[in-house]
């Protein structure tokens, strides 16, 4: 078994949505190993993040599952997902 490197890109609810409290909130979830927040129009930001996991942890659709629970998340993409 090896490791997976996955990235999600993430809407936040609204742009009034503290970014870093929301980085905050999807650390809790798993350690993020790099994030970035990217404008996209009229004050939004997207949040994208990368997680490293062990092959066997359950599942990449769990974890979108429990990132997309968080109230001020209105959308969840999965950007990519490959071994490391």
């Amino acid at each position: 078994m090896g490791k997976v490197a996955t990235t999600f890109k993430i809407m936040p609810t609204s742009p009034e949505v503290d970014m870093n409290n929301l980085i905050s909130k999807v650390s809790e979830i798993m350690k993020i190993q790099d994030s970035k927040i990217e404008p996209i129009a009229f004050g939004l930001n997207s949040l994208t993040v990368m997680f490293v996991t062990e092959d066997s942890d359950g599942g990449i659709g769990e974890l979108e599952d429990k990132i997309n629970q968080i109230e001020e998340i209105s959308d969840v993409e999965l950007v990519s997902s490959t071994l490391i």
